[in-house]
């Protein structure tokens, strides 16, 4: 893609390339939350689990090598040497991948879901154990 002017994506497209994305990347859980009326850092968080932390890892870095190559969007990546929870700051679209133990132990959704959608989830979890 040399020369090439990379394109305009942001806001739902730049969500549902970054979800699309990940699914075909074998990551489980995948949970988007509309962040527009509760903060000014993004419009959207997407979180969702890999199985392992090579996984995390390998997810985080193909998402965001394909953002700047496929749109030109620069992300912000951390935690990605440890591959416990990486954060991926995509402008519009703020990305956490998780080990499982992990995202159970900060419960991310939590804080930033309501609390009709986050006990939906919660019973949602419950009922595949």
């Amino acid at each position: 893609m040399t020369g090439a002017i990379p394109d305009q994506i942001g806001g739902e497209q730049l969500l549902d390339f970054v979800t699309k994305t990940l699914d075909q990347d074998k990551a489980e859980d995948v949970v988007s939350i509309d962040l527009q009326g509760k903060s000014e850092v993004a419009d959207y968080m997407v979180i969702c689990s890999g199985r392992s932390t090579r996984q995390v890892s390998a997810m985080a870095e193909k998402l965001s090598d394909t953002l700047k190559q496929r749109f030109g969007i620069l992300s912000r990546v951390e935690g990605k040497e440890q591959g416990d929870w990486v954060l991926i700051d995509a402008g519009d679209v703020i990305v956490h991948i998780f080990r499982p133990e992990v995202r159970d132990f900060y419960q991310l959704e939590k804080m930033w879901m309501s609390p009709e959608d986050a006990k939906a989830a919660l019973a949602g979890k419950a009922s595949e154990n």
